[in-house]
C-alpha cells in the first residue's frame, strides 16, 4: 500500500499530532506514566493567516511550513515524528465486508478490487489504505473492512509541508476521525461509560463548523456548515474600526471595549446557538432520532462566554466543552493557566498524538 499506507499504522516512538486548520496549527505531544496514565507534555498553537490554507488546501506552502517550525519551536519538543491529518472533504472512505480468514496479501488484492467501484479516480492517482474493523455485523465468517482513498496530491502536500518544517511524516490521518478518538474518552467518561450515549459534537473553527453525531464509537450523521469564529472577528472589525489582525489578536486577548460583552459577545453567541440547535433540526428530521444525550462543542469558538449555556437553552440537551486534556497528568512544559483557556481547540490535534499509543 502507498503513501496513506500511515493512515491505520502503529507508531509507539514519541509522535507529534499536528492540526492544520484554517486560522492556525496546533501541536499536542502526549506520554504515558507507569501507571498507564495519559501525560500531556507540549501543546502550542501558532496563528496561521487568513488564505494561507482553503477548504483544507495549502495555497501558501512556505508560510505554513515557516508556521509549523514556529510552533515546533514554541513547544520546546525534540520529537520529530509527526502525525497529520487531511479534512474529510479530501478522503473517500467505505465500509466493505469481504471473506474471514484471508492472508494480508489477498486482503490488498480484494481491496484494490473493491475499491475501482467507488473510488472516481484512477488508482495510479490515490493513496489507497484499508484496516479491518472487526468481524462483520450482518454475516457470519466475514469481516467488516474500511478502505481510505486520497489523491496523492492532497498526501503529498501534507508529508512536503512536514519536511518543510523538518519533521518526519509517520501517519496521515482524517480529521474527523482524529477528533472522534479524542472525544471518545470524553464520551466514556460520561454515565454508563458511554454506552448507547448519542453525542452530537460540534467542531467550531474560524469558517466552517463540523457535526458529527456518535453512539457507540460509530458516525450516526455528519455535516459541515458555513459558519464559525471568523465571523465574530468581522463583527468586531465592523463595529470599532479595527483591522482584521487587530480584531483577532484583541478577540484572543479580551482586550476590547466596554460595550463588547452586551453589544456585539452576547447577540454572536446567540446565533451561534441557533445555527447549532438548526443543524441538530436538520439531523432529527433526515433520520429516525430525535433527541441526543449531550451536545459537546469543540474549537477554537466553543469556548465563548454563555456558549455553553446557550445552546442547553435553546435545544434542551445538556451541552458541554469538549476539553481533550481532560484526566490527564500535566507535564513540566505546559503552561496550565493558557493551555486550559485553549483546551477545546486541542480535539484534533490530540486525538493525531494519541494515535501513538493505537496498538
Amino acid at each position: 500500500m502507498s503513501a496513506l499506507g500511515s493512515l491505520f499504522s502503529r507508531q509507539p516512538a514519541p509522535l507529534l499530532g499536528l492540526d492544520i486548520s484554517s486560522s492556525s496549527v496546533k501541536l499536542v505531544e502526549l506520554s504515558r506514566d507507569k501507571e498507564g496514565n495519559l501525560v500531556l507534555e507540549r501543546c502550542a498553537i501558532e496563528p496561521l493567516e487568513r488564505g494561507w490554507i482553503t477548504d483544507g488546501n495549502v495555497e501558501k506552502f512556505e508560510e505554513v511550513a515557516e508556521a509549523m517550525r514556529r510552533v515546533v519551536k514554541k513547544s520546546g519538543t525534540r520529537t520529530r515524528n509527526v502525525a497529520m491529518a487531511l479534512p474529510p472533504s479530501a478522503v473517500i472512505t467505505k465500509k466493505i465486508i469481504l471473506p474471514g480468514g484471508m492472508s494480508e496479501q489477498d486482503l490488498e488484492v480484494q481491496v484494490e478490487t473493491e475499491a475501482n467501484q467507488y473510488i472516481p479516480f484512477s488508482l495510479d492517482e490515490v493513496s489507497l489504505d484499508f484496516c479491518v474493523i472487526g468481524p462483520s455485523p450482518t454475516s457470519a465468517g466475514d469481516v467488516e473492512v474500511l478502505i481510505a482513498a486520497s489523491r496523492r496530491e492532497k498526501v503529498q502536500d501534507r508529508q512536503g509541508l512536514a519536511e518543510a518544517a523538518g519533521l518526519k511524516p509517520v501517519i496521515i490521518d482524517v480529521e474527523s476521525y482524529s477528533s472522534r478518538l479524542a472525544a471518545g474518552r470524553l464520551i466514556e467518561a460520561l454515565p454508563n461509560k458511554g454506552v448507547d450515549t448519542m453525542v452530537a459534537l460540534f467542531e467550531v473553527g474560524a469558517f466552517t463548523t463540523s457535526m458529527q453525531v456518535i453512539r457507540n464509537d460509530e458516525v450516526l450523521y455528519d455535516r459541515d456548515q458555513a459558519f464559525g469564529g471568523a465571523q465574530l472577528t468581522q463583527l468586531i472589525v465592523r463595529q470599532y474600526g479595527f483591522s482584521s489582525e487587530e480584531a483577532e489578536t484583541k478577540k484572543r486577548n479580551g482586550d476590547l471595549p466596554e460595550d463588547y460583552d452586551a453589544g456585539v459577545l452576547k447577540p454572536f453567541v446567540e446565533s451561534m446557538a441557533q445555527e447549532i440547535a438548526r443543524a441538530m433540526q436538520f439531523f432529527f428530521t433526515s433520520t429516525p432520532h430525535n433527541r441526543v444525550d449531550y451536545v459537546m462543542l469543540a474549537g477554537g469558538s466553543s469556548a465563548l462566554p454563555g456558549l455553553t449555556e446557550t445552546v442547553t437553552a435553546q435545544t434542551s440537551f445538556p451541552c458541554m466543552l469538549a476539553d481533550p486534556f481532560e484526566g490527564m497528568l500535566i507535564g513540566e512544559g505546559v503552561r496550565e493557566k493558557k493551555m486550559r483557556r485553549e483546551a477545546p481547540s486541542y480535539l484534533t490535534s490530540c486525538g493525531l498524538a494519541m494515535r501513538r499509543f493505537l496498538q
